[in-house]
């Protein structure tokens, strides 16, 4: 839109400009024709005033022709007139030389008009084809705008056929949008209500179960029992596995290393089997003697530590008690290692001294010397750190937890530098034995001894780079597992705690043993699932079922109002039975025996109907009244009696059994009624909710439709402007062509003149 703005405006610019000269060119041809006109009207003067020359000409020569053969006839006489007409030749001879000099002068002025106006349909004509040029590309730009402006346009509506059916997506989206915030709205609040009970329900439980808050103090924090994590009690018992093969390991060659060291002492430089050795060689030798003593503990001490290390403990620095007498081991370990350290030293000067030592092997005993003040010290600076581990298990301010993974960083580094050193013992020990090979003196003895030491050192070497690349591959999970313990505590305060902690872990290890009780049966998954769906598409709400609760409560104390009002009537209806009962015995005693037989009969038959309200006496000839559930019945004889008595039973049966009916269809249409009731109720809010959901999508609605109404305005707009510019230009084109046309005929007008002068100058 920008550039075909800048381009209108370039254009605007190339038609005001063209209108411009146009306007100059217009002027210019008045100017012209002005001048022709003046031109021709002098051309009409001039011809008109040769013609009467010309004419004026013709009389004079006539006249002269005449005056000839008069002079002839009469020279005499004519002399006087010949002098006169020799004044009058001369006159007009005068006259005729003006003439022809003013002739002369009006057709050099005609040639020199005739060229200029040449020359000016020339220039007329090359600024004609400049400007029919200018129009041809001008309206090829036209063309290629009004193209341009096509595309444009075509293009405008297929983006708003595109965003029409867009923006009906986007409602449709939208209305989605709003289903979905709606749902996610009921969702919210429910899960809010049900967050809130179960948040006022757990306060309730906390307040009035929980007697104090354990999490408030560090101390008491540190008594919770954690979660159990038996992934990482398993990864660290894994860990203390491996640990323990490489330790296992390391003590195999320290080991032998000690001891074929002191079988070399025995050997070399002097042997002991042949003469007697110095006494710091024998000191050296006993102390060596003594290394398993020292040794032996690391292994027992790394096997406890494993041992320790259970599925069912928490493994932390602060529960890790094994890891002190570890530490131990390896302190009593060091200090062997310092204790024997200046004998070494010491063998190494007086193995230099000996006469058959050499320059290299001398050089090869002291870089074994500064290797082995080295290993020493880098066994100090492992026990160091070591010990510095195995504080928080006894010391709880020995080690603050921020520094565990610094001390961990550099217990890896020890292990590497350990790896180091005997790396290099290694290579100049193996540069040692090879020169001792060549002595002459070297004995078979000290060359096996020699390859011994060798192998021990190799096997430390491997032993060393294992266990430091095993620590360093694990120290990110160490640094890690650190934070395994309570949450909301800084971790185990002390021992005692982690302790206590462990005991209690025990307790609740053995009290959930003990509740451990096999399970009854409860209902299936797919049943549940069910009626949970039965259940939540029920659209009786809570106070429809409390008003059917209420309803049913109201009946049920109507109807044990009723039960002991009918109750009463029984007790009343029984004594009443029970009193005509009596007199009936009495009046029977009087009567004869078949008499009393039938009033016994009639006796009982009344007893078994005593449960249904009847107490008359039916035995007897005096006219009795009976009042029951039917109206009152009366009886005048022994012989009816029967007949009277299947007939009430038959009335009273069918009036009960029609009771009954009517009973249930009362509670039917009552369970009816209220089930009617609650989705009435349920069917109201609904319908109010939806109402209200109308009316926020009418809302909607009428802002989508002032939208889509803004939009259509706003293309209408565009597309109005768009055919205004169009209009514009083709105005612009059509004046243009106009004004060309116009200058096409003035020049055909010119054209035709200048033809018409040159044919009349032709003729003339």
């Amino acid at each position: 839109m920008g550039k075909l703005r800048a381009q209108n405006q370039v254009l605007k610019k190339g038609v005001v400009d063209e209108q411009a000269n146009s306007a100059a060119l217009k002027e210019q041809l008045k100017m012209k024709d002005q001048s022709l006109r003046k031109l021709q009207q002098e051309m009409d003067s001039l011809t008109f005033r040769n013609l009467q020359l010309a004419k004026r000409v013709e009389l004079l020569q006539d006249e002269l022709a005449l005056s000839e053969p008069r002079g002839k006839k009469n020279k005499k006489s004519g002399e006087s007139s010949s002098q006169l007409s020799q004044e009058q030749k001369s006159v007009f001879d005068e006259d005729l030389q003006k003439k022809i000099e003013e002739n002369e002068r009006l057709h050099i002025q005609f040639f020199e008009a005739d060229e200029q106006h040449k020359h000016v349909e020339a220039e007329l004509r090359s600024r004609l084809a400049t400007l029919e040029m200018e129009a041809a590309q001008h309206q090829a730009v036209v063309d290629g705008l009004t193209r341009k402006y096509m595309e444009t346009i075509e293009k405008l509506q297929n983006d708003k056929a595109k965003l029409e059916v867009k923006s009906q997506t986007l409602e449709k989206e939208a209305k989605e949008c709003r289903l979905r915030t709606e749902e996610c709205q009921l969702q919210l609040k429910n899960l809010h209500e049900d967050l809130s009970s179960r948040l006022e329900e757990s306060l309730s439980i906390i307040s009035e179960k929980v007697p104090f808050n354990d999490t408030k103090y560090s101390q008491y924090n540190a008594l919770n029992v954690p979660v159990h994590n038996r992934r990482h009690q398993l990864k660290m018992r894994d860990i203390a596995g491996q640990a323990l093969a490489f330790v296992q390991d390391l003590v195999k060659g320290l080991l032998n290393f000690h001891t074929y060291t002191e079988q070399r002492i025995q050997i070399f430089p002097v042997d002991s089997a042949i003469d007697t050795i110095s006494p710091l060689n024998q000191k050296f030798s006993q102390y060596l003697h003594e290394n398993a003593s020292y040794v032996r503990p690391l292994e027992e001490g790394m096997l406890h530590l494993f041992e320790s290390i259970t599925e069912d403990t928490v493994t932390v620095l602060e529960t890790t008690v094994k890891l002190k007498t570890f530490s131990e081991h390896l302190t009593s370990y060091i200090c062997f290692l310092r204790k024997i350290l200046p004998y070494q030293l010491k063998s190494l000067e007086e193995e230099c001294e000996a006469s058959l030592c050499t320059s290299a092997l001398r050089a090869r005993n002291l870089e074994l010397s500064q290797d082995m003040k080295k290993m020493t010290a880098v066994f100090e600076k492992l026990q160091t750190y070591i010990g510095l581990l195995a504080l928080p298990s006894t010391e709880p301010d020995g080690l603050l937890r921020t520094n565990y993974s610094s001390v961990l960083t550099n217990v890896g580094a020890a292990l590497h530098g350990f790896h180091d050193v005997m790396k290099d013992i290694s290579k100049h020990y193996s540069q040692k034995a090879t020169i001792e090979h060549e002595l002459p003196t070297a004995t078979q003895k000290l060359i096996t001894t020699n390859d011994c030491i060798l192998s021990s050192v190799v096997a430390l070497t491997n032993g060393a780079g294992k266990i430091a690349s095993f620590f360093s591959n694990n120290v990110d999970y160490f640094i890690a597992s650190l934070s395994y313990g309570p949450k909301t505590a800084s971790g185990f305060i002390s021992p005692l705690s982690a302790e206590c902690m462990l005991q209690y872990k025990k307790k609740a290890a053995a009290y959930m043993k003990a509740l451990r009780k096999p399970l009854l049966e409860s209902v299936p998954y797919e049943e549940a699932l069910a009626n949970r769906r039965v259940l939540l598409s029920s659209t009786e709400s809570r106070e429809g079922l409390a008003q059917q609760v209420q309803q049913s409560l109201e009946k049920i104390s109507k109807l044990e109002q009723e039960k002991e009002h009918w109750m009463l009537e029984a007790q009343l209806a029984k004594i009443k039975l029970e009193k005509e009962n009596q007199r009936t015995a009495d009046k029977l005693k009087s009567t004869s025996s078949g008499q009393a037989v039938g009033v016994a009969q009639e006796g009982a038959t009344v007893v078994t109907a005593a449960g249904q309200e009847d107490a008359s006496a039916k035995a007897v000839p005096v006219p009795v009244h009976s009042t029951s559930l039917i109206g009152i019945l009366t009886r005048t004889s022994d012989s009816e009696a029967p007949d009277v008595e299947s007939r009430e039973d038959l009335i009273r049966n069918h009036y009960m059994a029609r009771i009954v009916e009517l009973t249930s269809q009362l509670q039917l249409a009552d369970s009816k009624s209220v089930h009617f009731y609650a989705e009435c109720r349920a069917l109201s809010k609904r319908l109010a909710l939806a109402e209200k959901s109308k009316e926020a999508l009418a809302e909607e609605m009428k802002v989508a439709s002032q939208n889509n109404s803004r939009l259509q305005d706003e293309l209408t707009t565009t597309k109005r402007s768009y055919e205004d510019q169009l209009s514009m230009m083709s105005d612009h084109l059509c004046s243009m062509n106009e004004t060309l046309s116009k200058q096409r005929e003035e020049i055909d007008t010119l054209k035709m003149s200048s033809k018409g002068n040159s044919k009349k100058n032709k003729s003339r």
